[in-house]
């Protein structure tokens, strides 16, 4: 196996690790969280929205960033510092108890280091590979199984194995990757063209659109600890295959057959466990296209591209959330 595909299978591991300590660390210190009486849980999701702020609305500013940056793997360690001293702070729960600015700290700190480490794995998946679709799926993908291990078996010792791993991963990567120490003069283009806005303004409409159908596709089933184990794992399944998908058979053909899929099972969602799973496991093809397309209208921006999609799955999980239940 060549090298570059090992360090882009330790970055993909390195994506499971970060997003399942994130919802890790936020659902151990939800559970001793209450700012009122009655225990109700509207400024609870108040830190929660400020945990996806920081950790998916601002990844086109750390996208933006990493594109400029000479030496990007910087980046990565920033992202690990910040895990490491959100980590840290939670901690200090066990003592002092969970306060409302302690929490926030935390979810700030765990939103900015997971920016971090998402623009830079994105970013180096597509420099490495040169943005081969099923390098890009098979690295998007092991972020969903990851939330689904962090938010069933969230413990202190699990939070704590994940961020041993996270950093004796990040020293592989960087001990094995030759270009680690090298700095690079390349200038990032610039981005003059209305079409290229054009096409990127398309692909996250067409992500915030499928963040919409899928949240609103398993909403009103009762998620019990196998079901989302289940559902992590054929979502992860399910964007890895996409990239494979459309490498054997061309994207148009197999997003028409996947996408048939999705609307068949969106039509028969009430039918059982099943149907839901496979339409998750074919909507989620879907994503490794999307990214692999908006590398390709941003050659040389793969940071800001990575970035933009991510930024836009917040608006569509926001649209098909209920808002009044919400707050």
């Amino acid at each position: 196996m060549k090298k570059e595909y090992q360090l882009v299978g330790i970055a993909s591991v390195m994506h499971l690790l970060v997003d399942g300590l994130c919802i890790c660390c936020m659902y151990l210190l939800s559970e001793g969280f209450s700012l009122m009486p009655e225990g109700d849980g509207l400024r609870l999701a108040t830190v929660f929205l400020i945990y996806n702020s920081f950790a998916f609305v601002s990844q086109p500013l750390t996208g933006a960033w990493i594109d400029r940056m000479r030496q990007p793997h910087w980046m990565l360690l920033a992202g690990v510092m910040l895990m490491t001293l959100g980590v840290a702070m939670a901690s200090l729960s066990m003592t002092t108890g969970v306060s409302p600015a302690l929490f926030i700290a935390v979810a700030m700190l765990l939103g900015m280091g997971n920016s971090c480490f998402h623009v830079w794995g994105g970013k180096q998946t597509v420099i490495k590979a040169g943005n081969d679709i099923r390098a890009v799926g098979v690295f998007v993908s092991t972020g969903a199984f990851g939330l689904a291990i962090g938010g069933v078996f969230c413990e202190w010792i699990l939070l704590y194995a994940f961020l041993l791993l996270i950093c004796v991963l990040a020293g592989v990567y960087l001990r094995f990757d030759d270009n680690s120490l090298r700095v690079s003069s390349a200038s990032t283009p610039a981005i003059s063209s209305f079409m290229t806005w054009v096409a990127m303004g398309t692909l996250m409409a067409v992500v915030m659109f499928r963040s919409f159908v899928a949240q609103d596709f398993s909403s009103g089933i009762e998620k019990e600890m196998g079901l989302i184990l289940a559902l992590g794992f054929t979502a992860m399944l399910g964007k890895m295959a996409g990239g494979w998908l459309a490498k054997a058979f061309g994207i148009v053909p197999s997003m028409v057959g996947v996408l048939t899929v999705v609307l068949v099972c969106m039509l028969l969602k009430e039918s059982g466990t099943g149907v839901l799973l496979i339409g998750v496991f074919a909507m989620n093809c879907t994503m490794a296209v999307t990214l692999w397309l908006a590398n390709e209208v941003l050659k040389g921006r793969e940071g800001l591209a990575f970035g933009l999609l991510a930024a836009a799955l917040i608006p569509g999980w926001l649209l098909a959330a209920n808002l009044y239940e919400l707050w």
